[in-house]
């Protein structure tokens, strides 16, 4: 068998850039009511010497912008010259939820629970349906950057496939604080990807329309650990960081009842099982809920939401 010598064309909308070859092409979605069109840019680097693709993205949901921040940054600094193999980077995959500060796109629905799509379906199907003919076929591995939702605050963590090996290998090398499996929901991209045979790595850190410097720093040492495990970038570019923790079971801590919301413990930090989280008080000062922790082990997410209602997740516990 004759090894490869170069790496092979990338096409994308008909576009091909080849090996040695670094351009940024779009693809088309739609148009706005006022007939502008939208559609999503895509930044490809594709080196002379054959290796594997990898697809970084950001803004799966539109208004999770740490990630969105962190690949703009690593394009401002010429951070993927790689040597090997193909990078494919999209900074902002729902162009339409980005523009109206939104997670999901104008007529309510969510892309990243509208995969692989349809051609003639919704707009947030047309989109998954577009990215899954054009862009799933060639890659090999995903980095798919998230924050938490609404005012959730995600510590920094990489969540994988269940018994997928591969994803679970990637997810400890990108070396995020903690790192754990999750359920593939229906209608994901990671199970989209996952049902195509390609790992796929979810890195949560931060909360929606907020930067925050350390997701953004903790997602950049961890896209460059995963591109020099591959041998994509030159070894002495890896970041050392602490070993990242693998947890084994998560469960949310909800709210008691409905109040204000006070937490009393900062996210990354370990708790023990009784100990006091917060406190969920009425606005009359009148009572007092104490929320508890149920195990051992540490706090990966909290909700700054000040005012809940009776069982809205509060803390997120994983041991």
């Amino acid at each position: 068998m004759v090894e490869e010598t170069e790496n092979k064309n990338i096409i994308i909308n008909g576009e091909s850039i080849a090996p040695g070859e670094q351009k940024l092409v779009f693809l088309k979605i739609a148009r706005l009511p006022t007939g502008t069109l939208i559609d999503i840019p895509v930044h490809v680097f594709n080196a002379k010497r054959p290796g594997p693709t990898v697809l970084i993205q950001a803004g799966l949901h539109g208004d999770e912008i740490n990630g969105v921040e962190t690949l703009r940054r690593l394009l401002q600094d010429d951070f993927f010259l790689i040597k090997k193999g193909a990078v494919i980077v999209v900074p902002i995959l729902n162009i339409f939820g980005f523009i109206h500060f939104s997670r999901d796109v104008p007529d309510g629905k969510d892309v990243n629970r509208s995969f692989p799509g349809t051609k003639s379906g919704s707009l947030a199907s047309r989109i998954a349906h577009t990215y899954t003919e054009q862009i799933l076929p060639q890659i090999h591995y995903g980095i798919d950057l998230h924050t938490g939702g609404g005012q959730r605050h995600n510590h920094p963590q990489v969540r994988y496939s269940t018994n997928d090996l591969k994803s679970m290998e990637l997810a400890q090398i990108f070396g995020a604080p903690f790192y754990f499996s999750s359920r593939m929901i229906t209608g994901s991209f990671r199970k989209a990807t996952f049902k195509m045979g390609v790992p796929t790595i979810v890195y949560e850190a931060g909360e929606s329309m907020r930067f925050d410097e350390n997701a953004i720093s903790c997602a950049t040492k961890g896209i460059q650990n995963v591109l020099v495990h591959l041998g994509m970038l030159p070894k002495n570019t890896a970041s050392t960081s602490d070993p990242s923790v693998h947890l084994e079971q998560t469960r949310w801590t909800r709210a008691p009842r409905a109040g204000m919301f006070i937490p009393q413990v900062y996210n990354g930090q370990w708790v023990e099982k009784g100990q006091v989280l917060g406190l969920v008080a009425d606005t009359y000062a009148k009572k007092n809920k104490k929320v508890k922790a149920a195990f051992d082990g540490f706090v990966i997410c909290i909700n700054h939401q000040a005012v809940v209602n009776q069982g809205d997740a509060l803390f997120h516990l994983g041991r």
